[in-house]
């Protein structure tokens, strides 16, 4: 009997465990930057979705650099990095630059 109740107390945390992994899988991540073209010099401010694993300021500069680049555009800088609570904010600011990167 002791090692049933240990293997029905391992299940039970496997199963505790499961929809935190599942959460933590599912993040969302997005970056609002400012970029640059010149000739004649244009700016804009955007927001972008970048990686999970790309969620601080150094590494979406790494993964939305290329991005613009693509486009003619140069990224100036990362202001920062948030999760999907903080996109209602910025959308309005981002205009036609919200989520096209």
């Amino acid at each position: 009997m002791p090692f049933l109740k240990k293997a029905l107390v391992a299940v039970a945390l496997a199963l505790a465990v499961v929809p935190l992994v599942t959460a933590a899988a599912s993040a969302e991540c997005y970056a609002d930057y400012k970029a640059k073209q010149d000739d004649p010099l244009r700016l804009h401010y955007g927001v972008a979705q970048v990686s999970d694993g790309n969620c601080s300021p150094g590494a979406a500069a790494a993964e939305l650099a290329p991005r613009l680049a693509s486009a003619g555009w140069t990224l100036l800088n990362i202001m920062s990095t948030f999760g999907p609570e903080g996109l209602a904010e910025r959308q309005a600011s981002a205009g036609d630059y919200f989520l096209r990167f």
